[in-house]
């Protein structure tokens, strides 16, 4: 394919990156196309001597980097960004190919990174702090933002590309250097993306700053976790992970900003415009094959409509094109791999088994040759009661959850009482329960929207939820907070010695 020849990512490839590409000492991994199931490169995966040399790197390019004045820093992210937009189309090609989101997605993918670079190049003249008026006379008192140190940025497979973008763009511009371990499902995608941006910094001998290695948990993983010289560890990815990492970090006393499961829920009211909600409810629930951290998995619906909704998503669900995601007809293409399938097989046969009614879908396909390998399923619709214990849990598959309710608050109630709290959508035109919706007493989620789905976030605002979510924020907003340490500062221009709070001491 030609965007394999484009990208340079043919035979097999180093899997550590340092300044300079390491002759990488781990073991081999074959990276499959979920499409096929056939191999597209091979990868060799960077062994504990390799994970030390780029962490060394990581952090010699950052003592060079904190000292950068951050609107040149904001110069270099705004080339990368560039080299981004020169690839955009072969790499949402490759995108598609390695993780199975349909094209159309994979090229969104590449174009929310670009966004996010202009964000941070943007923000590289905006890193500001306060003036904080002092207590004590000829004294002035200063709040200010400095790099934090090399940030450890764990990704998942769903967003191979644009969660790297949303971490190390912003962490670039705090003046820090990134260090990238990727999913092992998508390690092609970060060796293109480093392939990519790192020559605009290799021309500087700065490359470091946007170091990578792919591997597993071990040797890999737990390496970045217990590593002082990491002061942050950004992960993305389930929320057992999220919590092995929180305890691990902060036994270490460092920083995570993390990333969890989803598990989102829409509420559809009986005033709702109906033409509005079934196209967030589809493309919520299908988008990216229900692999989205915000998909939509839970859908309240008032009884009074409930019948008219589930027969209005089987007729969209019967209508789904599912295959290739490189043809653009296609508007769903497979999981990530068959061991995907697999769990979303063993998750239909428990909803069966706690009471739950499948409506539609939820079957294993097998395509024809060349597509005969992939891991291709149907989308599943459920028709459920609040109660069943794996409603509490997110299967990261198409599958969606229809619950019948009587009332705004019956489904307001039954919204908020899962554990994760990323993303959430209510669909109604009554102004009292929108209000209410996006209230304090309302969703419980980092994310809450009316009249649109729970997917599709812009790079504007803080990406993140609450409860086991993680609670952590990235891209827009006030997020590069997290890649920095707060300095408060006080200046005595006088000569006197006066103390805070009056003391008097020695006199």
């Amino acid at each position: 394919m030609e965007f394999l020849d484009d990208l340079g990512i043919k035979g097999t490839l180093p899997g550590a990156y340092a300044g300079r590409w390491l002759e990488t000492q781990g073991e081999v991994l074959s990276v499959e196309s979920p499409v096929t199931g056939l191999e597209i490169a091979r990868v060799r995966q960077a062994s504990a001597d390799d994970y030390e040399q780029v962490v060394t790197a990581a952090r010699d390019a950052f003592l060079r980097w904190r000292e950068v004045p951050a609107p040149k820093r904001g110069d270099y992210i705004r080339r990368m960004g560039n080299a981004l937009r020169r690839k955009k189309e072969a790499l949402g090609s490759l995108i598609s190919w390695e993780m199975g989101k349909i094209l159309e997605e994979g090229r969104g993918e590449v174009q929310e990174a670009i966004d996010v670079s202009d964000f941070a190049v943007g923000l590289s003249r905006q890193l500001y702090g306060l003036t904080i008026a002092s207590e004590r006379e000829q004294h002035s008192m200063r709040e200010t933002w400095h790099p934090l140190g090399p940030v450890g940025v764990i990704t998942a497979f769903n967003f191979p590309a644009a969660v790297w973008a949303w971490n190390s763009t912003v962490a670039l511009a705090c003046g820090d250097s990134v260090l990238w371990k990727p999913s092992q499902k998508t390690p092609l995608t970060a060796i293109a993306m480093t392939r990519i941006v790192a020559p605009v910094l290799e021309e500087d001998g700065l490359g470091a700053l946007v170091s990578l290695v792919v591997g597993g948990r071990n040797p890999l993983g737990n390496a970045m976790l217990h590593d002082d010289r990491l002061p942050l560890i950004s992960a993305t990815g389930s929320c057992k992970m999220g919590k092995t990492v929180n305890e691990v970090v902060g036994g270490r006393l460092g920083r995570t900003l993390l990333e969890l499961g989803g598990n989102n829920g829409l509420i559809v009211l009986a005033d709702a415009d109906l033409d509005l909600a079934l196209r967030a409810i589809v493309f919520g629930a299908v988008g990216t094959s229900g692999q989205r951290c915000t998909t939509t998995r839970r859908l309240f619906v008032e009884r009074s409509v409930a019948g008219e909704v589930k027969d209005r998503i089987v007729r969209a669900y019967e209508s789904v094109r599912i295959g290739n995601p490189l043809d653009p007809e296609t508007l769903m293409g497979p999981l990530v791999d068959r061991s995907a399938v697999d769990a979303m097989q063993a998750a239909i046969g428990t909803i069966l088994e706690q009471g739950g009614e499948v409506v539609y879908g939820g079957h294993r396909l097998e395509l024809d040759s060349p597509l005969k390998g992939g891991a291709f399923v149907e989308p599943c619709l459920v028709r459920a009661k609040p109660g069943m214990p794996i409603i509490q849990e997110e299967t990261f598959a198409p599958i969606l959850y229809l619950i019948e309710v009587d009332s705004f608050d019956e489904a307001l109630e039954h919204h908020n009482a899962v554990r994760q709290g990323l993303s959430s959508s209510l669909f109604t035109n009554n102004v009292r329960h929108a209000e209410r919706f996006l209230s304090a007493v309302g969703s419980d989620c980092g994310i809450a929207n009316v009249n649109l789905g729970t997917s599709g976030a812009e790079i504007g605002g803080a990406f993140g939820g609450e409860k086991d979510t993680g609670g952590g924020r990235e891209s827009g907003s006030d997020s590069w907070k997290a890649y920095m340490r707060r300095q408060t500062s006080t200046i005595n221009w006088g000569d006197q010695l006066p103390l805070a709070q009056g003391i008097r001491f020695g006199d």
